[in-house]
């Protein structure tokens, strides 16, 4: 069982479900732009339709019910509430009045991101978040959101994966903007940052009750050989770069030595300003934890092993090392639920207390709709029950763990992998927008209604 008002939810992001990307007076995010670059997305797919939810969010709200859900983690398009990153728009924050809503009337808390990746593209046109300017539209973005839902949201995050959107996007050239600059991925990485500092005192002015935090992506990183000081080097660094280039100026007030001197040579000490520290560091209620994968290392080619990518600033001569064993999911990801467990424990052990929530935890399969209509998921079923099985142990070992949300509600837009990914319990058929239940969704319901596995 898990403990007494434990949250159970899933999670989806604006740009991956909403569609109607030119509705109501939204404009581009840089990731329309970006879709729409040659090759930049599998099979040429873009932010339209999705899983329609703009238009359909009433019926996705009545599955959510259906299944019993707690809790609904949902982002907000900032090209939606302040198009271009200007003036506010009222029809687009008239569509998160009717969703917000429609969850209380349901029973449903609301859960909010601020930021899930969808930069106004006329922000980026002026540097984007290599632009210290940008933290501070953020914040104006905030306090428009805070000034209209403060009221009726149940908690607060500012930035999701931080990481992504400064290394995928702006050094790996993998995710929106596509670029592959290593110094403007460090300044990107500084400013939403501080982006997330300001947009926390927004929330403690407009919602001073309600519950705030922000929202990681944290991967245990080992050795591939304890005993290898390349490989010991090797894991320093990407642990730095993953997890502790976020985790300690929200939680320490300052970046860890050893990355500012990887980072020098990348401009860090360039952007980072004596007032910052404590900006990042405002005090958080809550700390979300997306988990996927863990990473072994080497400071050297291994058998089977493949090179960082450019996303690794400053560690091109890195080597992931596969786990052979290890089952993988459609997306070739390792499934390692032990390391959910050690993330978590990373947190707990390393860091002040601060309560956490499994934020993101799922799995793409490539689910096949029968005959009947049947989707028997079974592949997903035992990713649920083995990760969750991951995040009881943590509770066990004294992690102060309040909830879950897996990812995702809905099939959806996968990012840079278009509609070839399946990550949702509820399956959308894109040509019809017809939703059905996999039975990963009825086996959560199940665990929701229990808190507990069977």
């Amino acid at each position: 069982m898990f403990p007494p008002g434990f949250v159970w939810g899933a999670a989806t992001a604006a740009f991956q479900v909403e569609g109607a990307t030119t509705a109501d007076g939204r404009t581009d995010s840089v990731w329309d732009v970006f879709a729409r670059r040659p090759g930049a997305v599998v099979g040429g797919d873009t932010g339209d339709p999705a899983a329609d939810h703009y238009r359909r969010y009433s019926e996705d709200v009545g599955l959510m019910r259906r299944l019993g859900l707690g809790a609904y983690r949902f982002s907000l398009a900032w090209p939606r509430v302040r198009p271009d990153g200007g003036a506010p728009n009222a029809d687009g924050l008239a569509f998160y009045d009717r969703l917000v809503d429609c969850l209380l009337e349901a029973g449903i808390q609301p859960w909010a991101t601020l930021y899930h990746w969808d930069l106004p593209q006329a922000l980026e046109d002026k540097g984007g978040w290599t632009s210290r300017d940008t933290a501070y539209r953020f914040a104006e973005y905030a306090e428009t959101v805070l000034e209209r839902l403060g009221d009726r949201v149940a908690s607060w995050s500012t930035l999701n994966e931080p990481w992504c959107a400064a290394m995928l996007g702006y050094a790996g050239g993998i995710h929106a903007p596509g670029r592959t600059d290593h110094p403007a991925a460090v300044a990107a990485t500084h400013h939403l940052l501080l982006g997330h500092g300001l947009a926390m005192d927004v929330i403690r002015r407009h919602a001073p009750g309600v519950p705030a935090g922000i929202t990681l992506n944290l991967y245990p990183v080992v050795p591939h050989d304890p005993a290898n000081v390349s490989d010991v080097s090797a894991a320093r660094r990407i642990d730095g770069l993953q997890n502790r280039l976020f985790l300690d100026p929200v939680l320490r007030g300052g970046y860890p030595d050893d990355l500012v001197a990887d980072l020098a040579p990348f401009g860090l000490g360039d952007v980072v300003r004596p007032e910052d520290a404590a900006i990042i560091a405002a005090h958080i209620d809550w700390m979300g934890v997306n988990y996927y994968r863990d990473y072994r290392v080497a400071g050297r080619p291994v058998a089977g092993s493949e090179p960082a990518g450019p996303e690794w600033v400053g560690a091109g001569d890195v080597h992931f090392v596969p786990d052979p064993a290890a089952p993988r999911t459609d997306s070739g990801w390792e499934v390692q639920p032990a390391g959910l467990t050690e993330s978590l424990l990373q947190v707990h052990r390393g860091y002040r207390p601060v309560p956490l929530y499994i934020t993101e935890n799922g799995a793409a399969y490539p689910d096949v709709v029968s005959d009947g209509g049947d989707i028997v998921d079974t592949d997903r079923i035992a990713f649920l029950d083995s990760h969750l099985r991951a995040a009881h142990d943590a509770l066990a070992a004294g992690v102060d763990l309040r909830g879950y949300f897996y990812w995702s509600l809905l099939d959806n837009f996968e990012w840079a992998e278009g509609y070839a990914k399946r990550f949702g319990l509820i399956h959308v058929d894109y040509e019809t927008q017809v939703r059905t239940l996999k039975r990963s969704a009825h086996w959560y319901s199940r665990v929701v209604g229990l808190n507990g596995l069977g």
